[in-house]
This record gives structure tokens, C-alpha cells and sequence, in this order.
């Protein structure tokens, strides 16, 4: 079984989107077109024939919102909803665990952001393909762009900050999601890092733990364009590539990832 763990557990209160009283709104449930940005990313997941089943990974207080949206949109392939944790990596060891007794040691597990809805259906094939052939995969890029160290680890915003080193970027991977396990494996490797007390003194992400345990991942296919909705810019971007998509399918009468038959 190949299952997708759709993490929508974050608050987004920096994103600074808000409802007509004012109430913060998690970035993954704002709206384009109508539409909320996570119900665009679960439609990638639904429409995939290898995707059996979707765990959505959901932040406190919006658990009926996100089953309405299940029922609007007939994702018939969403089995789970599990509470979102305090951070990033409680919210998928909560959404790893939350399998245990669902999922075999073999099945493959993909996690994907909610709010990285133009993952495409390539993708999530080459992840699958990748994660059975190595044990696990990480959806990557090579790195394009002139970059620098930061002098210190603030913003590039804050004024006495700079950079005086360039890195090479031959030697970088730019890794976004989806990434994928098999299930066994990222269940013991949670447990390991449970059992050493690590998680407290990382960084908050998965792949995080995986360097902490010196366990490689192996690339898989990726995409300049897979960005992840962050700041307020990249929601215009998503809102351009769905006009965009829309288009270009309805000129040649093509089906897109993003769209439903």
C-alpha cells in the first residue's frame, strides 16, 4: 500500500492571513479561486492511481472544516485525520505512529506539505519508485543560484548582516517534499530518536533526525516550480500557475495534476 501523510498542522500565524473576524487563518486553508490551498494539494494525492490511501495530519480546531472539505471535494481516499503536534517534526511523528498497526513494515509513506500543492503526478510516481528501490527518497533539485553564507543566522533583512563566503553550489541539493520511507523504517527511525532524546535538539524536520542518525536520502525526481507557500508572494505564484494551468488544459484539452476530470 502506498500511503500520503498530507501534513496541515501548522498555525501560519507569520503568514498573516485572517477571516472576516479577524481570525488568523492557517495559510494551508486560504483560499484561491474558492478554493482552500490544501484542498489543491489533497486533488494531486486523490488523482494519483498508486496513492491507496491519505492521512491528513491536522492543526487543533480544524478537524470539521477539513472534513467538510473532504465531502465537498470527494476525496474518498482521505482514511485518517490525526491532531497536529507543537511543531513540524511532532506533527509527522504523530502522523508516522498514528499508522502503526495500519500500515506494513514493506508499504511506502510519502509526506507532503499542504501547502505544497503543484507537486505533480511525476513526482509522486519517481518518489514511490525511489523509496521501494532505496528504502526511502526525497523529492530534489540541483542548485542553480549564486549564493553566500550569511555572516550570522538572522534574515538577509536585518542590515548588519551580510556574506564575505560564496558556497558551490555544484555541492548543494535543494530537497522539498514529497519525501517518502518505507514505513518501517521511519517508524524505527522516530523510535531511535525517541530513544537518544535528539528530537528536543535539532532542527524541527524530519530530515533533520535522519542526518542526526547519519541515515542517507536517496534524490528523487523534483521541480523549480514545487514551491512551498511560505510568504504572501507565493500564493500570487500559486494563483497564476492555477490560471495558467487552466488555461493551457482547456486550450489543449488536457487533463493537469491540479484539476479534476
Amino acid at each position: 500500500m502506498n500511503i500520503a501523510i498530507i501534513l496541515a498542522g501548522g498555525k501560519g500565524t507569520r503568514f498573516g492571513a485572517v477571516d472576516a473576524e479577524g481570525q488568523a487563518v492557517p495559510k494551508q486553508f486560504v483560499e484561491v479561486f474558492g478554493k482552500p490551498v490544501i484542498a489543491y494539494t489533497i486533488e494531486v494525492f486523490q488523482n494519483h492511481p498508486d496513492i491507496d490511501a491519505i492521512e491528513i495530519v491536522c492543526v487543533e480546531g480544524y478537524r470539521e472544516h477539513l472534513q467538510a472539505i473532504k465531502e465537498k471535494y470527494g476525496f474518498s481516499k482521505i482514511w485518517w485525520i490525526t491532531p497536529g503536534g507543537r511543531n513540524f517534526q511532532e506533527s509527522v511523528l504523530n502522523g508516522v505512529m498514528a499508522l502503526e498497526g495500519k500500515a506494513n513494515e514493506e508499504d511506502v509513506v510519502l509526506v507532503n506539505f499542504g501547502v505544497n500543492p503543484i507537486v505533480s503526478q511525476e513526482i509522486i510516481s519517481d518518489c514511490i519508485k525511489v523509496t521501494k528501490e532505496k528504502g526511502n527518497a526525497i523529492s530534489a533539485i540541483d542548485f542553480y543560484d549564486i549564493s553566500g553564507r550569511k555572516k550570522n543566522g538572522s534574515s538577509v533583512g536585518d542590515k548588519d548582516n551580510y556574506t564575505a563566503e560564496m558556497i558551490d553550489r555544484d555541492s548543494v541539493a535543494i530537497m522539498r517534499t514529497p519525501y517518502g520511507f518505507q514505513y518501517g523504517f521511519i517508524r524505527d527511525a522516530y523510535q531511535e530518536a525517541l530513544d537518544k532524546g535528539i528530537l528536543g535538539e535539532i532542527e524541527e524536520h524530519t530530515t533533520s533526525m535522519l542526518y542526526a542518525l547519519d541515515k542517507p536520502m536517496y534524490f528523487s525526481l523534483g521541480s523549480q516550480a514545487n514551491i512551498k507557500i511560505t510568504r504572501k508572494e507565493d500564493l500570487d505564484f500559486f494563483a497564476g500557475y492555477v490560471m495558467w494551468k487552466k488555461e493551457l488544459g482547456q486550450q489543449k484539452g488536457k487533463r493537469w495534476g491540479l484539476f479534476a476530470d
